[in-house]
């Protein structure tokens, strides 16, 4: 006989969560589909009756075992709608999963389960809840419904976690979004708690600062880097809440120990994804006209540059990627009439 207090009943008024039933068995095999065993790992025939009736007892085993495992069957106007389960993972941690049936999808029914699942599990145990204080949810990245609804329910983006392939629900999965809400976390109603919401999931863009440095006879300056055969502009990655003007003078300073400012944008030009690499947006700042001894002061930071120094175009064209090249060519233009444009990978839009 189970000491764990009664499985409750949930409910926002629209959508209801309650505990199976022995008589759920046949409408949860209809509901099941080709989207749900795909996405599971299953045969696309894989539920059956018997399947589901020992997938009940399994659930009422791991509500009787402290609550290790609650599952939900998901009701709307008095018919099954799908299924919601939280499962404890660690100490104060539980996993969220959901599947709603053929038919169902695409009415935010989804959303509202995982959120009253949530929200239940964060709440105090004295209040009723499980008291969890973090629930999370893993979401392969082409499950795009899926990361709509953990995101409507309040789940924050973390990050991607990696796995090897055949280790995960299917033969092919070989990564996760990881998604959770803590039991911290803002009220969802909160404009604080929603900016943090999308901040977690828009799309986050690389940016990339450099300095484009010249002397009096108008070479400019080139760095030969450690990490990759071509030459380039010092400059580096923009961090995290950091100007992308700052940016360059900083990169200038670690790298060559050379203490410029930034000065106007001459050029910003969008690098699509090459080499491994994602694609990024690069800022030139005019970093100035100098004398060439400049080069005798510099010290470099030898774990990534080889060497740096003045050169001219033709040696920029000798010495670069095409498309580093291009950049470099553009933003002298640029900074010698007082302009600033726009390229893609080093070349007009309409000439890329």
């Amino acid at each position: 006989m189970s000491d764990q207090p009664e499985q409750p009943t949930l409910t926002d008024g629209e959508v209801t969560l309650r505990p199976w039933r022995d008589d759920d068995v046949d409408e949860a095999v209809a509901g099941h589909d080709e989207v749900i065993a795909h996405w599971f790992g299953w045969p696309a025939d894989g539920v059956t009756a018997e399947r589901m009736q020992r997938a009940i007892r399994d659930w009422r085993t791991g509500y009787a075992d402290d609550r290790a495992v609650i599952a939900f069957a998901i009701e709307v106007d008095g018919t099954l709608a799908g299924s919601v389960d939280v499962r404890r993972r660690e100490a104060g941690v539980g996993e969220l999963s959901w599947a709603l049936y053929s038919g169902r999808r695409g009415r935010g029914v989804a959303t509202r389960a995982v959120r009253l699942l949530a929200d239940w599990s964060l709440t105090d145990a004295g209040q009723g809840g499980l008291g969890y204080s973090r629930v999370e949810a893993k979401v392969e990245p082409g499950n795009e419904a899926s990361l709509r609804v953990a995101t409507r329910a309040g789940l924050r983006r973390e990050g991607v976690r990696r796995v090897e392939p055949g280790t995960g629900d299917r033969a092919e999965t070989t990564s996760y979004v990881v998604l959770a809400r803590l039991a911290g976390d803002p009220p969802l109603s909160e404009p604080t708690a929603f900016r943090a919401l999308l901040n977690s999931f828009l799309p986050r863009k690389r940016a990339i600062s450099q300095l484009l440095v010249r002397d009096d006879a108008g070479r400019v300056l080139l760095c030969q880097l450690t990490y990759k055969r071509d030459w380039d502009l010092p400059g580096g990655v923009v961090e995290v809440g950091e100007s992308p003007r700052l940016a360059a003078a900083r990169e200038i300073h670690e790298e060559l120990a050379l203490d410029l400012e930034a000065g106007d944008l001459v050029l910003t030009d969008w690098l699509p994804p090459w080499g491994g690499w994602d694609d990024a947006v690069c800022l030139v700042f005019d970093g100035g006209t100098h004398d060439p001894a400049l080069v005798d002061t510099m010290v470099l930071q030898t774990r990534e540059i080889r060497s740096a120094e003045f050169v001219t175009l033709e040696q920029v064209r000798e010495r670069c990627a095409d498309f580093t090249a291009r950049r470099i060519e553009t933003a002298i233009g640029n900074a010698q009439a007082g302009l600033s444009s726009y390229v893609e990978s080093g070349s007009s839009p309409t000439t890329a």
